[in-house]
């Protein structure tokens, strides 16, 4: 288990539940939505080509609906002899229609097939730019939707690593995962889809109204009378989804959470037995989620019924009194079939809309927690001409007061110092503040109170950059990456040659195993060197250190996954490691730390002994009851 702010381990499976992370509703949905639309913003002439598709299209298929109003009136007039009343625009289609059948009726000599024929072969030609308009709007789409998500996800991660360290103490790693899972394939699925059909479904419902207009504005007027309680019904259902929508996010992030380190540390939950427990707590989590899940998808999922059902209640009124107004005179049979067709055009965008309604709610829930993370207080900048002037390794704390929260102070002015080259050690009971001194030397955290200078200089004046290329780790939870043994090792410097990653596996004692690999140094390392001991992978650990040439260098319980043996034979590499380098050595096996110039011993985050091991001893104070075992070291 990784360790929390003060060393303290983070709690993990058996430990108690994770609460879900994020808020129960939107926080500020036109923000979200605003920030979304700002990723696509780089590619506005093809939104406008996009846009333009889908009036071709939409204009395509509502053509196609109104020319069937003078064929069918047509055939009306040929069954039954009997001419009907067509508008201005009817009638002008009609006899466009009838120019196009005079050459070819003089081949078929029969006036009505020739109409027909005439009639399909300009719905196929109408129906193939519908077509086309379709697929270049897709594959249009698709280019916007991926660029859009990979500069989303470029963001998201970029931001990552410019937040303290405070935060990744405070997050679990499933969480954080989430964010760049489900969240962000959220945001895609409503991009790609969702708001293509929200804007599709616009057009759809301007142009329908157009051409419902210029055919009857008596029906027109009823189909609009039901836009209000669509628009009602409608609002009072997305208001609750939204809240739902959101909780489901946060609960699905603390799944993921938990099972990101239930399934690290599944050896920890083994050995002390806790697969129940873990399953209890996952079911408790899993059940959170279920009813979160159940509430987002029920009222996301009543949005498309209730709005179909409402549409098939205006279509049929419409129906019903465009079947008065037809048996009245006032209008054709050729009318009331295209208008029964564009009531239920005008419907479908609103269901359409509605029926998305469950995606983009997930979207914008997971927007906002993307944009969350996006939001977090970076760490603090760096000075302006932060000094760039070589360090030579001289260390001095002043003071210093620090805790990980203002409530807790984890160190009390502590002072000390070290001259170029020497070996500081710090010994002393789990939290009492060992790791602390190291983390505030990096600038991981920034001091409360008090001053830390190398070469004299404040910390606050190196940018972190260079702070951080300046002072090699060796920490007690080793990570290797997916790559080949040489690629880990050449981590600690990546402008490093091969010959010089060899010598720094020789220092760190490494180079005899690794060349025991199947490929040696080209040996592939995967599931964070899964293949690899604890102690080999520690050694790795330590000729990326050794690869480095900054002049301090911090052990952190470096020695503390190698057995004695090992550790006895690492002994001399690590002398060589720490030749002329500041080293500050963070130790439970007093025995690596008899050979320091100076000795610190912590309690409860002060400095109560300091010399060197035989001074220490002389002293018969807590240093000697740790090195002689009179009383153990907690």
């Amino acid at each position: 288990m990784g360790r929390g702010p003060g060393g303290g381990p983070r709690r993990g499976p058996g430990g108690g539940r994770h609460a879900p992370m994020g808020g129960s509703k939107l926080k500020d949905s036109k923000k979200t939505i605003k920030r979304m639309l700002s990723y696509l913003s780089e590619y506005k002439l093809r939104i406008v080509l996009v846009l333009l598709c889908m009036i071709i299209s939409t204009v395509t298929a509502l053509c196609c609906s109104y020319l069937l109003n003078p064929v069918i009136n047509k055939l009306a007039l040929y069954v039954t002899g009997k001419e009907q009343e067509m508008s201005a625009m009817e009638r002008f289609a009609d006899n466009v229609l009838t120019k196009i059948t005079g050459p070819i009726n003089a081949a078929i000599k029969s006036e009505m097939l020739t109409y027909i024929i005439v009639v399909v072969g300009v719905f196929a030609v109408i129906y193939l730019v519908g077509i086309i308009s379709n697929y270049l709007q897709s594959r249009l789409m698709l280019v916007i939707t991926q660029g859009s998500i990979e500069k989303l996800r470029n963001d998201l991660f970029s931001k990552l690593q410019k937040l303290p360290v405070r935060y990744f103490d405070s997050h679990p790693t499933g969480e954080v995962m989430s964010r760049f899972t489900n969240d962000v394939d959220n945001v895609e699925m409503m991009i790609n889809n969702s708001l293509t059909s929200l804007i599709s479904g616009l057009i759809t419902l301007t142009g329908t109204f157009v051409f419902m207009i210029t055919t009857n504005w008596v029906l027109t007027l009823i189909t609009i009378v039901f836009i209000p309680i669509f628009a009602l019904g409608g609002g009072a259902i997305a208001k609750i989804s939204s809240k739902y929508y959101s909780s489901q996010q946060a609960a699905l992030g603390a799944v993921n959470g938990y099972t990101e380190e239930t399934v690290t540390g599944q050896k920890v939950v083994k050995v002390f037995n806790h697969e129940q427990t873990a399953v209890e707590e996952f079911s408790l989590l899993n059940q959170d989620m279920r009813e979160k899940q159940f509430k987002a998808q029920f009222w996301g999922s009543i949005m498309g019924p209730i709005m179909g059902n409402t549409s098939h209640i205006s279509y049929g009124v419409t129906i019903g009194i465009g079947g008065i107004l037809m048996v009245a005179g006032k209008l054709s049979v050729g009318a009331l079939s295209v208008f029964a067709n564009y009531s239920k055009q005008f419907s479908m965008p609103i269901n359409m809309i509605s029926q998305q309604m469950s995606t983009i709610f997930s979207a914008l829930a997971g927007a906002e927690r993307v944009f969350e993370v996006m939001d977090q207080v970076p760490e603090t900048p760096d000075v302006v001409n932060a000094s760039t002037l070589p360090i030579n390794g001289e260390v001095v704390l002043k003071n210093v007061t620090f805790g990980y929260i203002p409530e807790k102070t984890v160190l009390k002015n502590i002072s000390l110092y070290a001259h170029q080259g020497q070996k500081i050690a710090f010994v002393g009971s789990t939290g009492a503040g060992k790791t602390t001194i190291t983390n505030l030397l990096n600038r991981f955290y920034d001091i409360s109170e008090g001053e830390i200078l190398i070469d004299g200089i404040n910390v606050k004046n190196y940018s972190r950059d260079f702070l951080r290329q300046n002072i090699a780790m060796v920490l007690q939870d080793t990570h290797l990456f997916t790559g080949t043994v040489k690629d880990n090792i050449r981590y600690g410097r990546l402008d490093a040659t091969d010959e010089e990653i060899v010598a720094a596996a020789k220092t760190a004692s490494a180079h005899s195993f690794i060349m025991r690999l199947e490929n040696g140094y080209d040996t592939v390392l995967e599931s964070d060197g899964a293949n690899l001991s604890q102690g080999q992978r520690q050694l790795l650990n330590i000729a990326r250190a050794a690869l480095s040439n900054a002049p301090i260098l911090v052990l952190d319980e470096a020695t503390s996954s190698v057995d004695t043996r090992t550790e006895r034979h690492i002994e001399h590499g690590m002398d060589r490691l720490m030749k002329n380098r500041t080293t500050f050595v963070i130790a439970h096996r007093l025995s690596t730390v008899r050979n320091a110039n100076a000795i610190m011993v912590l309690e409860n985050g002060e400095i109560i002994e300091r010399g060197d091991h035989d001074s220490l001893l002389e002293q018969k104070g807590r240093y000697y009851e740790l090195y002689t075992g009179v009383k153990e070291l907690d």
